[in-house]
């Protein structure tokens, strides 16, 4: 196929083999650059390459990027991280894009597997890692972005890979202080650029991993009073995350703001679940339970189970604190094996 693996690392021997034996079967090379490691990532590299390289680290994620991609022999390249594990790679739809004469960049879908106070979840999105090396590099000290030599706009495509990214849990998050890194990185950043809307986004975002919420609701609220394309996938993940934060800072009453965005969000079934859980935290059930029902049968979000289990699990809760235990526990039996769901239905019928 033609195609190099390239991947930087630092201090990953927890994660780095469990990553690489999922990928090794799909790649014709595989490209190591180590920022610094101190434990034994070098030494489990090895075993999968012997294109192992070091770099000094400089506090620009896209200089590291961009020398494992000169170290590449193939033109086509993947680029994922050793916490990404691939589990699902279709070999014939990505020939095929490889074989595009075009300047085109490929998305695939990745898994984040999160943590938050309010439970464990999976969440989707596409995200651009397959592309020409001779025609792309990357740009921007953290949260580096793919843009295109010459400068001029090039078409992302959907492709058929499947990587399930686990640095987002709590597990991981405890054991590394790769979210400190990134605070300290984008706050450089953004003393640079005080009003880069992508950069105070990306430091919302970072506090909220970190479960800091009053910080994270501090930066969203910086960028959205800038400027914003509601169009752009990160906008609308900046509202959704922004609302969240001030869930998990039961600033509930403060969260009825996010109607204001319904003019652009209105057909998300990401939006349509959290402006629900906005109603049934202000105490309005009848709207949250209509607003509930709307994402069940509604096309797939990017959380997993929004449009499934997670809204009946909400309506079964409020018809619960209603009194109406009939209708909760119809609402429970919808929601299939949801383990929150199964317990009360269980306590249910120990007579609790």
């Amino acid at each position: 196929m033609n195609l190099s693996l390239c991947m930087i690392v630092k201090n990953e021997e927890k994660l780095l083999r469990q990553s690489l034996s999922a990928v090794r079967r799909w790649v014709d090379e595989i490209v190591i650059v180590d920022t610094g490691s101190t434990d034994r990532t070098k030494d489990i590299a090895r075993t999968f390459t012997a294109q192992v390289y070091d770099f000094p680290w400089c506090d620009d994620f896209s200089a590291a990027r961009n020398f494992a991609l000169e170290k590449a022999s193939c033109d086509w390249v993947l680029v994922i991280d050793a916490d990404e594990v691939v589990s699902d790679f279709q070999v014939k739809s990505i020939r095929k894009v490889i074989k595009a004469d075009q300047p085109i960049v490929g998305r695939i879908k990745l898994i984040n597997l999160l943590s938050d106070a309010m439970g464990e979840k999976r969440s989707n999105e596409r995200i651009s890692r397959l592309f020409n090396r001779r025609l792309f590099c990357y740009h921007g000290v953290i949260h580096e972005q793919i843009v295109r030599k010459d400068g001029n706009p090039f078409k992302t495509v959907p492709v058929e890979i499947t990587v399930e990214h686990s640095g987002y849990t709590q597990k991981v998050i405890q054991r590394t202080d790769k979210i400190a890194r990134n605070i300290s990185l984008l706050e450089q950043a953004l003393e640079r650029s005080p009003e880069d809307t992508y950069v105070l986004y990306q430091l919302g975002k970072s506090y909220y991993m970190a479960s800091d919420y009053n910080e994270a609701v501090a930066y969203f609220k910086r960028a959205l009073v800038l400027p914003l394309n509601f169009a752009l996938e990160y906008v609308e993940n900046l509202v959704e995350t922004y609302g969240y934060a001030l869930i998990n800072s039961e600033r509930y009453a403060e969260a009825l703001c996010l109607k204001n965005y319904e003019l652009y969000f209105a057909t998300s079934t990401d939006y349509q679940f959290l402006m629900g859980l906005v109603s049934m935290n202000n105490g309005g059930f009848s709207e949250a339970i209509g607003q509930f029902l709307q994402c069940i049968g509604n096309k797939e979000g990017k959380v997993e189970g929004i449009n499934s289990y997670l809204p009946n699990y909400n309506i079964a809760v409020i018809y619960e604190c209603l009194g109406y235990r009939t209708e909760a526990v119809s609402y429970y039996q919808k929601c299939g094996n949801y383990p929150a769901a199964r317990k009360r239905l269980s306590e249910y019928s120990a007579g609790g």
